[in-house]
């Protein structure tokens, strides 16, 4: 039982106790390891493009790459909510997490999750509009309109996160205290509300899993679009390429979409996979995201091999 606050009323929880993800303990080390790993090389490949994108004048300037940059931010953030606390778990430290850490944890969680969301769907209305409508592209996509829809994303997230911590938290929670989760999320902390959790597990589920499942729908749909539009290309090389930029998107949309489809779409659920699959759109997708971008994008490649040939040069005249 962890840390209690005693009234003449009721006995408030002021902490909470993370179980995190359920694994032998002969594979605690090996592990931690892992994720350990993981988490530098997240930050490292996402910071690579962010870079890159800000100090390559061809990229910075095209609303593809602001949004590819955005998103490599999100992910070095969002990484930074979950990995090091999950790390935590597979180490003697204290599993307990404050309930305003909790608090917190849940907000920035969901705030750029969401935000994340929406970025994605930006980038595939970007795509859509580059390869349907090449001509209008300049028109319908510029730089200012990007960073004004960008902006609106950044807002809609933090809007979407207080409304999930503020119903969340608003509930009293009295103990038990153990969230059978490897960070503070919605569905996990609800189960040890000392109150009824209908009306929160109904918003769970419009807000969250209506919401992303539409988000994907809109993707898919762009994409429905864009395929056909490359179909007409005429030469195979333009195919290629087209297809080339837009697969690397679609893989890791889809990497993201459907573990939380699975999660929020199923209310009240405790299947004991929702840790696993917690982890491929909180973990892995912060991973693959620089992974597949720039294996798969060529004009990264090309702004990589500049920065590094230019950095190179300049090493030289010194």
């Amino acid at each position: 039982m962890g840390k209690t606050k005693n009234t003449s009323l009721d006995t408030t929880v002021t902490d909470f106790i993370l179980l995190g993800l359920s694994h032998p303990p002969s594979l605690r080390t090996l592990l931690f390891l892992l994720f350990f790993i993981i988490y530098i090389l997240t930050q490292l490949g996402n910071l690579l493009i962010l870079l890159t994108v800000w100090a390559d004048p061809k990229l910075h300037a095209r609303p593809m790459y602001i949004l590819l940059g955005v998103l490599s931010f999100l992910d070095m953030w969002l990484s930074s909510v979950i990995v090091p606390r999950l790390i935590l778990d597979f180490t003697p430290a204290s599993k307990r997490i404050p309930f305003g850490g909790c608090v917190a944890q849940l907000y920035f969680f969901h705030f750029l999750g969401s935000t994340q969301c929406f970025v994605y769907t930006l980038m595939a209305y970007d795509r859509y509009l580059a390869i349907c409508q090449p001509l209008r592209y300049p028109v319908l996509m510029n730089g200012r309109l990007c960073t004004i829809l960008v902006a609106g994303a950044w807002v809609a997230g933090s809007i979407h996160g207080s409304i999930q911590a503020t119903l969340t938290f608003r509930l009293p929670y009295c103990g038990p205290n153990q969230v059978d989760y490897f960070i503070c999320d919605i569905p996990a902390v609800l189960r040890l509300a000392c109150a009824d959790t209908t009306v929160n597990e109904l918003v769970t589920f419009v807000n969250i899993g209506v919401v992303a499942a539409s988000c994907f729908l809109l993707i898919l749909l762009s994409y429905a679009n864009i395929v056909h539009a490359i179909l007409q290309i005429r030469t195979a090389d333009g195919r290629r390429r087209a297809f080339s930029t837009c697969g690397s998107h679609l893989t890791v949309v889809t990497v993201y979409y459907v573990p939380c489809v699975f999660i929020y779409l199923r209310p009240g659920s405790k299947s004991p996979l929702d840790g696993a699959v917690a982890v491929f759109y909180t973990v892995v997708t912060p991973l693959l995201n620089p992974i597949i971008y720039t294996l798969r994008n060529q004009e990264v490649k090309s702004a990589l091999k500049r920065t590094a040939a230019g950095r190179g040069a300049g090493g030289a005249n010194k």
